[in-house]
């Protein structure tokens, strides 16, 4: 094995902790001594000890004189665990490979520095497009203080996400809808309109063995998620946040005694402004909005420039009807020219559909 394979097997090892430990980043660390194997690890869970503790933790013999390959820059300073910084130095590795940079002002730079004043030797940048591609919301998240959003919808390949009727189960197949539950596991938070809890009362859970539910966010401007729907009536088991424009304290008292947390936010164009309702999902630590809602949201979080990626699942279907509903709604662009333009992507075939996923190509807080 090379260096290529090391850091390979601690990209692997960072992807075990998906789901669990936003909004930290997915680290893995490898430990060679005298070209073996010593020891391996990576962040299992939020709050509990980083990638080359744990690493450091699992070797059978002393990590002296050993090379420590790991994702992301080690971290220098004092949070829910100790600088991973001291325990590599506490080790006696002498060489360390590191992926990405950690744009944590608190870290960025100063980690590698930390090292290379103890005498070890730090090698930067190493296959950092792919230790950077696993965790592309966790740098979104910490440079632009937003949650990264994924706008996904299943549609017709007519473009349709419903019957005329408002039937919509289902657009895809057993396949794509599994690989939905996965994006739910690994996203913080899944958001839908009011509209959608009416039509569907879905439960927007992750029904994947040994899977995550998300956080489940209600855009509700006028407060009419029924109190009787199987979201709120489960909101004292599943983490669920309703964000309105009712100010009227007095009509949130049946959602909160069902275990609703209630979240005002000022309204913008007749719904609330989806820009304000991320900078506050922002501060309380969701990192990332799995966006599941209908055209009109859609298109208001387009609108609002909060979108970084799209995922569009598209069944091999025709359904018709001029009445039938869109994945993007609203008003829309007036020309061309204002269309939300789209890079970067990819064509997945996934059983019977298939997923044509990209990257939004800016965004009101500068460049994705």
């Amino acid at each position: 094995m090379n260096d290529s394979d090391y850091m390979k097997l601690a990209i692997e090892l960072a992807k075990k902790g998906e789901g669990a430990v936003s909004p930290n980043p997915m680290v893995g660390a490898v430990i060679v001594k005298d070209g073996r194997i010593i020891g391996q690890g990576y962040h299992e869970r939020y709050g509990e000890k980083h990638a080359e503790r744990n690493a450091i933790a699992s070797c059978a013999e002393s990590a002296e004189g050993a090379t420590i390959y790991v994702t992301l820059e080690p971290c220098c300073h004092y949070g829910k665990q100790p600088p991973c910084t001291e325990a590599v130095i506490s080790a006696g590795i002498k060489r360390v490979v590191v992926g990405s940079r950690d744009p944590n002002p608190l870290v960025s730079g100063k980690g590698n520095e930390m090292l290379r004043k103890n005498g070890i030797i730090v090698e930067e940048d190493f296959m950092k497009e792919e230790c950077d591609s696993i965790n592309y919301v966790f740098f979104h998240y910490i440079t632009k203080k937003m949650p990264y959003v994924i706008m996904k919808y299943a549609m017709t390949m007519d473009g349709k996400i419903a019957a005329y009727t408002g039937d919509s189960r289902w657009v895809t197949g057993d396949e794509a809808r599994k690989l939905v539950h996965s994006d739910r596991n690994r996203y913080t938070g899944i958001m839908v309109g009011s509209q959608t809890v009416l039509n569907d009362d879905p439960m927007l859970t992750c029904r994947i063995p040994g899977g995550r539910n998300p956080i489940r966010i209600i855009c509700d401007t006028r407060l009419r998620t029924p109190i009787c729907s199987d979201i709120v009536n489960s909101a004292d088991r599943i983490r669920t946040i309703i964000a309105t424009g009712s100010s009227a304290a007095s009509r949130y008292d049946g959602y909160e005694k069902k275990g609703c947390e209630m979240i005002t936010v000022n309204e913008k164009d007749g719904h609330i402004d989806i820009k304000e309702l991320m900078k506050t999902l922002a501060d309380m630590k969701i990192d990332s909005v799995l966006l599941e809602g209908g055209g009109t949201l859609n298109f208001a979080a387009l609108n609002a420039g909060v979108v970084n990626r799209v995922q569009a699942y598209i069944a091999p279907k025709i359904i018709g009807g001029r009445m039938a509903p869109s994945p993007v709604g609203g008003t829309g662009k007036a020309k061309m020219s204002e269309a939300v333009v789209l890079k970067n992507s990819t064509i997945k075939k996934i059983g019977s559909d298939y997923m044509i996923e990209s990257e939004v190509v800016t965004d009101v807080y500068g460049d994705n």
